[in-house]
């Protein structure tokens, strides 16, 4: 259950990516809302992991989820770049948190 938890933390820490993204674009409450619920959920599911799993590899594994889904967003839904040297080094990441995972 813990790593359920590990893994919708870090897919709110994405969603509020996006919600500071939003906010940055076009101030509105919708945005801000989006921004502070999904954090607020986010670090509720981080702090649940952390009660069984440890913290160093709970935090590792909640920040590779938020990098490598914020920049998927970013690459997907904002046109940021998708060099093939960002793809790779974005491959590292998951490669390190499946890693993780593996090792625990």
């Amino acid at each position: 259950m813990a790593w359920f938890y590990l893994i919708f933390a870090g897919l709110f820490e994405v969603s509020g990516v996006i919600g500071m993204n939003k906010v940055v674009q076009k101030r509105s409450i919708g945005a801000f809302a989006i921004l502070f619920g999904s954090f607020a959920c986010s670090f509720t599911l981080l702090a649940l992991a952390m009660k069984t799993l440890p913290m160093g590899l709970s935090y590792a594994v909640w920040t590779g989820i938020g990098t490598v889904g914020g920049t998927l967003v970013g690459m997907i839904f904002y046109k940021e770049s998708k060099n093939w040297k960002r793809i790779l080094f974005i491959s590292f990441i998951l490669i390190a948190v499946v890693g993780l995972k593996l090792t625990q």
